[in-house]
């Protein structure tokens, strides 16, 4: 099936199997099985299982930050209401899958991190560049006086999104949405509530 989408082919399959799987699970004739593809293509198209993964990771935040932008830079509904709509369809997504994986990055994160540089650093940008779309948000909260003032939106955004990876990791390993509605009470109803 070797095309001129074959590249992104290849991504999509790798980033299918990856977040199922993880990346040591996850091997070079897998994906090109799974994508019916020869050999030379992927190495055509990367020089590395490593660089692929990085293409793969590029592709799942374009892909939620398709998801992300649209809730939490509306312009319709109070901030601190646009931050809880965006869990809640990150949450609904969950509650419709057959397996619950957890988030790719949190899960590369604990598998390769430590021992892939590249990978650390592409994943640290990503997180970086997350919590940043995160404080927007919760400074314009603070800006209209929505956010409690003991908050500041930086630290505070590090803690949700710290608190919401690792409630993924745990319902990963519970095989339940409870960490999730755990996380959401304490977020919004507590943490949040002004």
């Amino acid at each position: 099936m070797a095309t001129a989408n074959t590249r992104d082919h290849l991504i999509e399959i790798g980033l299918q199997a990856m977040h199922s799987t993880g990346y040591a699970s996850t091997g070079v004739k897998q994906i090109l099985d799974m994508a019916g593809v020869p050999k030379g293509s992927f190495y055509h198209y990367f020089p590395s299982k490593e660089a692929f993964t990085v293409e793969v990771i590029q592709r799942y935040v374009a892909n939620e930050t398709a998801l992300r932008e649209p809730i939490l830079l509306s312009s319709s509904e109070p901030p601190l209401q646009r931050l809880r709509a965006y869990f809640d369809a990150q949450t609904a997504i969950y509650e419709r899958a057959k397996t619950l994986c957890g988030c790719l990055l949190g899960n590369l994160s604990i598998e390769v991190a430590d021992h892939i540089p590249r990978l650390q650093s592409v994943l640290g940008e990503t997180f970086v560049y997350w919590q940043g779309a995160l404080a927007a948000v919760l400074s314009e909260a603070e800006a209209r006086g929505e956010l409690p003032a003991s908050l500041k939106p930086s630290e505070t955004s590090g803690f949700i999104l710290n608190a919401w990876e690792g409630a993924l990791v745990r319902m990963k390993a519970e095989q339940s949405l409870e960490p999730l509605r755990t996380f959401r009470h304490y977020i919004f109803d507590i943490l949040l509530k002004k």
